[in-house]
C-alpha cells in the first residue's frame, strides 16, 4: 500500500471517463456514463440530482462498494479501479470515512466500541483504540454517553457516534449519504455545522443530498442527471 501523497495541492481524487453499466435481464442499464471529476483535498462537494440521475451509483464507486465498467479512479495516487474485493476493503479502511442517513450503527456495541470498530479491523490494540475513541466522542459532544448503545441514543446523538467513527482512521475523504435524511430540521442543521467545522479544519467531504439548503453547507456543487454530470464547480 502506497503513503498518502505529501502535497496539499494533490487531488485526493480522480476520475477519468468513468463508465457504470449494469445488466438487468436481457437489457444492459448505464448508470454512469463518462463521468471525469478531480475532488482537491480539503473540497466539500454537495452531489445533487433526481432520483436514477447515478448520485448513488457514484458514491458507491467513490466508496469502493464497486467498480467501474471502464474508466479509471485515483484515490490518494493509487489507481484502485481494477483492485480485488481485499485490497478494495484495505483501501476503505485506510482512505475512507462513512456516513450514512440510517447511521449504520451496530445496536449491541456501545458507544465507544462503534467508535472504535474501523480501528479493529486495522489491527489497532484495545487500549489504543479506545484511547481514539475517547478522544473523538469527547469531539463530537458525547462525552456523557460512551457507554450507551445506539437505542439509547437520539437521532442526531447516532449521527454524532457515525461522524466520529468516520474520523477514527483520520482518512482523506469522508463520504455523506443524505446525513441529515432521517433527522429533524434542528437537529440536522447541528449536524450540517459539525461537517462544515470538519471542512473548515481541512478534511475533505463528499455528501449526497437531495436538499437544496443542505448542499449549501459545501462549497462546491455536482448535479447529476442521466448518469452525467451536468454540471459541477464553486457555489456562487
Amino acid at each position: 500500500m502506497q503513503n498518502r501523497p505529501n502535497s496539499s495541492s494533490a487531488p485526493v481524487i480522480r476520475l477519468s471517463g468513468i463508465t457504470k453499466t449494469y445488466q438487468m435481464g436481457s437489457t444492459e442499464v448505464r448508470a454512469l456514463a463518462e463521468v471525469s471529476l478531480t475532488v482537491a483535498r480539503g473540497d466539500f462537494w454537495a452531489v445533487m440530482g433526481p432520483s436514477g440521475s447515478g448520485k448513488s451509483t457514484l458514491l458507491n464507486l467513490l466508496g469502493c462498494l464497486d467498480r467501474p465498467t471502464s474508466g479509471n479512479y485515483e484515490l490518494a495516487g493509487q489507481d484502485v479501479s481494477n483492485m480485488s474485493d481485499d485490497a478494495l476493503s484495505d483501501v476503505r479502511l485506510r482512505y475512507l470515512g462513512f456516513i450514512f442517513q440510517s447511521f449504520n450503527l451496530l445496536p449491541q456495541l456501545s458507544v465507544l466500541r462503534n467508535i472504535a470498530l474501523p480501528l479493529y479491523y486495522q489491527g489497532w490494540s484495545s487500549d489504543r483504540s479506545r484511547e481514539r475513541a475517547h478522544e473523538l466522542a469527547n469531539r463530537v459532544g458525547l462525552e456523557s454517553r460512551m457507554h450507551h448503545r445506539p437505542t439509547e441514543l437520539s437521532g442526531g446523538q447516532r449521527q454524532r457516534v457515525a461522524i466520529a467513527r468516520a474520523l477514527a482512521n483520520d482518512p482523506a475523504v469522508i463520504l455523506a449519504d443524505e446525513p441529515t435524511g432521517n433527522l429533524d430540521s434542528r437537529t440536522g442543521t447541528e449536524i450540517m455545522n459539525m461537517l462544515s467545522e470538519l471542512h473548515a479544519q481541512g478534511k475533505t467531504i463528499i455528501m449526497v443530498t437531495h436538499e437544496a439548503d443542505i448542499a449549501t453547507h459545501a462549497n462546491k456543487q455536482l448535479h447529476m442527471r442521466d448518469g452525467r454530470i451536468a454540471s459541477a464547480g464553486e457555489i456562487a
